[in-house]
């Protein structure tokens, strides 16, 4: 898209950093014990998957209360991913990762100024 429009869920800056932090989390947990494959890995990749997934269900729905719901629920998936990061790492599962954490905190902000933006846009 260049001219700056929105037409799908794809156009989304939110959209579009979420699935980014989904391929980094994925490459993350790649290293972790198989004993966790079920655990940590498996709930790590889940949250992370579930933002992209939360942002593109919101936009689809036909009203603005829903879209910004869902945006809260891909930002609750957000804080569950990073707490599963911080619990990861203290067992020695994953390092502390500054680029990931940057990413985690670049997506809490790009969603909260997606919430605030959708709610300005349907005040009358």
């Amino acid at each position: 898209m260049s001219d700056g429009r929105i037409s799908t869920y794809r156009d989304l800056i939110a959209w579009q950093q979420a699935m980014s932090l989904v391929l980094s989390a994925y490459r993350a947990t790649e290293s972790m014990p198989d004993s966790e494959r079920f655990g940590l890995r498996s709930q790590i990749r889940r949250s992370a998957v579930s933002i992209p997934s939360s942002i593109a269900e919101g936009y689809g729905r036909e009203s603005t209360q829903d879209y910004v719901r869902f945006l809260c629920v891909a930002r609750g998936s957000l804080y569950e991913l990073r707490t599963q990061f911080e619990i990861s790492v203290s067992p020695g599962y994953l390092i502390d990762d500054e680029e990931l954490a940057a990413m985690l905190a670049e997506t809490d902000r790009v969603l909260h100024g997606s919430i605030r933006g959708v709610e300005r846009s349907a005040r009358p």
